[in-house]
């Protein structure tokens, strides 16, 4: 029952249209309180009013407080003063009415509230069923097949050698990982891992596969459906060959941003070079070449991923950086400076990635992708910033511009379809192109 209830769209299902009709109708209601000129004008101020305070408190909160790290969907700027609005004309609706009318004025503000909520959501459309925005997973545990330690790399990349068998499932799997990841090393409180394994990881004799570390963004889960998404596309036109990927908590809370660092909100660094790197080198059977080691993330984990793999270009081979923030705490830098690192201005400068790339070039052989959505107006200068960095620090650098995206889900499948279009030949999975 409640996993039925936690796997329901919130997106574009019936779920949404039946909150979206269940408000207008609710409003319709309130607004039909009486048939007078003067209602009439008066629920013309109420409106005008209340969606004047929702914009304003809308507009404090991204540029004074900058509660959101920067611009929001444009779908805000309809659903906050609209729901506002609506508040406005229930609250109205509680004097010198009828019992009846009263009960649906208070129960008329939650559901505006609330649909206002699942609408922004949908605009994002990054938490499609209410168990991704509540943060509660209905997926099963996997227990990925373990590598032998006696097999090396295959010395051909496994397009030109892998087969696929009879039988081989026409899609991969994702769940958590079984057990999770231990946190021995970093003591960091990170939230469940999930994991996808492809077509070609779901066969006896399985090959050794590429790995992709993935973080997403925040607030937010590590939720690999997006990934597993595009992978399975890739899969589909490659003899079910994709990378096993791992989607990973940098966050422990979604209201923190540890910043990918070792700091007093959390031992991320630790966490994801001393526990999980170590953890699927045993763990995984995947293939141990940095080349077939992508670290990859979006918006707050874009930028760990710019980090970790300017930092660590030992371990990785590729970063894959999806509407990346430009700098750890790049939203409210200030704060951070003072904070964090107590206003040494250095020491603060120093864990940029693109300061970073210059103070440790050139890179000979690692490739990176940066990708933004080319109607995000917030990420996209920062994006660009740092694709130029990687390219003057010797990086295979590509930079590309999701055409009519926005920060939302767009960007995000358009950036990893970019991105793994450019990784395929580079993991082995795909023929270089032609010259």
């Amino acid at each position: 029952m409640w996993d039925f209830l936690l796997d329901v769209n919130v997106v574009d299902g019936p779920f949404i249209v039946v909150m979206y009709g269940l408000s207008a109708l609710v409003a319709i209601y309130l607004l039909g309180r009486e048939a007078s000129g003067s209602w009439v004008l008066t629920a013309i101020v109420l409106i005008i009013v209340g969606a004047m305070v929702g914009a304003g408190v809308l507009w404090a909160a991204v540029y004074v407080l900058n509660w959101f790290g920067g611009p929001v969907t444009d779908a805000a700027w309809f659903w906050i003063p609209a729901v506002f609005a609506g508040v406005f004309i229930a609250i109205w609706n509680l004097w010198f009415t009828r019992w009846w009318r009263k009960l649906v004025a208070l129960l008329a503000i939650p559901i505006f509230a609330l649909t206002a909520v699942f609408g922004i959501n949908a605009a994002y459309g990054l938490n499609p069923t209410l168990g991704s925005m509540l943060n509660a997973s209905t997926l099963r545990a996997i227990d990925p097949e373990a590598p032998d330690p006696n097999e090396a790399d295959p010395v051909d990349p496994l397009y030109l050698t892998w087969l696929a068998p009879a039988g081989m499932p026409a899609k991969g799997a994702i769940g958590t990982v079984e057990g999770g990841i231990p946190n021995t090393n970093s003591g960091f409180p990170a939230r469940a891992a999930q994991i996808y394994l492809p077509p070609a990881a779901l066969v006896d004799d399985a090959p050794r596969l590429p790995l992709v570390i993935m973080m997403m963004g925040q607030p937010g889960n590590p939720d690999a459906s997006f990934i597993a998404g595009v992978l399975d596309e890739y899969a589909a036109h490659h003899n079910g060959l994709a990378p096993i990927a791992l989607v990973i908590d940098q966050l422990g809370d979604p209201a923190d941003d540890p910043m990918c660092l070792n700091t007093e909100r959390g031992n991320v660094e630790t966490y994801v070079m001393g526990d999980v790197v170590p953890w699927a080198l045993q763990e995984l059977n995947v293939l141990r070449g940095r080349q077939f080691w992508t670290v990859a993330g979006y918006s707050n984990g874009g930028e760990c991923a710019a980090y970790f793999g300017t930092k660590y270009f030992e371990t990785f081979g590729n970063l894959l950086a999806l509407s990346p923030d430009e700098f750890p705490g790049a939203e409210h830098s200030d704060e951070v400076l003072n904070t964090i690192f107590a206003g040494d201005q250095l020491a603060y400068d120093a864990v940029k990635p693109a300061n970073m790339m210059a103070a440790r070039a050139p890179y000979p052989d690692t490739m990176a992708i940066f990708t933004v959505g080319a109607d995000d107006s917030g990420f996209g200068p920062g994006t660009q910033r740092l694709a130029d960095a990687a390219a003057l620090a010797g990086m295979q650098t590509t930079f590309f511009a999701v055409p009519d995206a926005d920060h939302g889900a767009s960007g995000l499948k358009g950036g990893l379809r970019k991105g793994f279009e450019v990784l395929y030949p580079r993991l082995g999975l795909a023929a270089p192109p032609a010259a």
